[in-house]
């Protein structure tokens, strides 16, 4: 099988092969940048799920069986302690149909939110707070909140797999 994955970042290309191995032995992936056509740090459920939707599709061509788009964001929560969950969302495309899939979430230090709310990324923050320049493309937040008991590449292949539960129960999904 060949995959395109709409980022080079490797950990969403690890993760993507990762769990596609395990679902159909040896893939070809690749990963290629493209636009997601939302702000560079989503907020809501919406923008991050067109966001991974929009990569999927901006990556697809007829070379590939399957194109992947991930994309992280910020939902708005009641309850927490900053009002916003992370969750990577991920779009899985085959020239026809679209099917999604969510990570596990977590809470960025109040820190955090207060400088994203006033416009900085989030990544560019954590970098700063962990001393690890592209700590997204490393270990990512979650590693270093969690003191390495979830790292960015277990956690995006929870997505993965999500977005894959439907594609692995073909019958149960799609028999119309």
């Amino acid at each position: 099988m060949k995959i395109i994955v709409g980022s080079k970042n490797p950990v969403k290309i690890n993760a993507t092969k990762n769990i596609l191995e395990k679902i159909y032995g040896k893939v070809d992936v690749t990963g290629i940048d493209v636009e997601s056509e939302v702000p560079d740090q989503p907020f809501g459920k919406e923008q991050t799920i067109q966001g991974a939707i929009n990569r999927a599709k901006n990556v697809y061509s007829n070379d590939f069986d399957l194109s992947v788009g991930i994309e992280s964001g910020l939902m708005k929560i009641p309850n927490s302690i900053t009002g916003y969950i992370d969750l990577q969302w991920c779009a899985i495309f085959d020239g026809n149909k679209i099917t999604l899939g969510v990570s596990a979430g977590f809470e960025y230090p109040p820190l955090v939110i207060e400088e994203v709310l006033k416009g900085k990324e989030v990544g560019d923050v954590m970098d700063k707070v962990a001393g690890v320049d592209n700590l997204g493309q490393k270990t990512g937040a979650v590693s270093y909140l969690s003191n390495g008991l979830l790292n960015r590449t277990e956690n995006t292949e929870q997505c993965v797999l999500t977005a894959m539960i439907p594609r692995m129960n073909e019958k149960i999904y799609f028999n119309k």
